[in-house]
């Protein structure tokens, strides 16, 4: 199967044609999505939490055993962390995967069973959709770095604690740091709201360019491929949500 075929392929998984980055606008319009035709900034950095929301943000900076480390003391770190119960449930942590010098990074919410099972976010059904959006905009496990807000999966695969998020996101802002992407596509509603720090539903954060609070880097935000897989009519949405943040990257914003 030759590259422009398997384009295709992995399009059709998407229930997308073609990719026609020229006529973006009109296509959505045809599909009956709303075209984000100009990308919109959020407000400036470093927006203060609302109480009762999120968890206040753990830094590298006010965790002195996190900052600092390099890749390998970062792995090794999350391989045997206990700041939260959820080391008591898990078969393993779950670090990440990809390219460490990444454009794209990737984070979703939490490892699921295969996840934890496996050591690899983003696998099973939900890790094959993901793969599919990833080659659609032209990427791959291999160029992109993808990894979740945190590194243990939680019981029955119910929404992390805010304490638990709390717990791990030191981990996830270091890596951000190791990293530096030149853009965050932002997995799901946990993903964004937590990342964001809003609690807007995920439909009013999607279609805009917003910035990383802390990082200043552009996130786009996309639905989570499992809720793809219960919802499949929304994968127009995606494909609109890949073409937005792939139109950041080329202009710089």
């Amino acid at each position: 199967m030759g590259n422009e075929a398997r384009r295709r392929a992995y399009l059709d998984a998407l229930g997308i044609t073609a990719w026609q980055r020229r006529e973006a606008n009109a296509e959505s319009a045809r599909e009956g999505e709303t075209a984000p035709a100009q990308p919109m900034a959020t407000p400036p950095p470093q927006a203060p939490t609302s109480p009762g929301t999120q968890p206040s943000d753990p830094s590298p900076s006010s965790q002195p055993e996190v900052a600092g480390l390099d890749w390998s003391a970062l792995t090794e770190q999350v391989a045997h962390c206990q700041r939260c119960r959820l080391h008591e449930t898990r078969t393993q942590g779950v670090f990440g995967v990809g390219n460490p010098e990444a454009d794209w990074l990737f984070i979703g919410e939490a490892p699921g069973a295969e996840e934890d099972r496996r050591g690899e976010p983003f696998v099973g059904r939900a890790g094959q959709l993901l793969d599919a959006m990833l080659h659609a905009a032209g990427q791959s496990r291999d160029s992109v770095y993808i990894a979740n807000i945190i590194k243990s999966r939680p019981p029955k695969n119910r929404d992390p604690k805010p304490e638990e998020i709390a717990a791990c996101l030191p981990y996830l802002r270091r890596q951000i740091q190791l990293i530096q992407p030149r853009l965050v596509m932002l997995v799901g509603r946990v993903s964004a709201q937590t990342l964001l720090d809003s609690t807007a539903p995920l439909g009013r954060l999607r279609g805009q360019v917003h910035r990383l609070p802390g990082f200043g880097i552009p996130a786009v935000v996309t639905y989570h491929p499992a809720y793809l897989l219960r919802s499949p009519l929304e994968k127009r949405k995606v494909w609109a949500d890949l073409r937005l943040a792939r139109k950041t990257l080329e202009e710089g914003m």
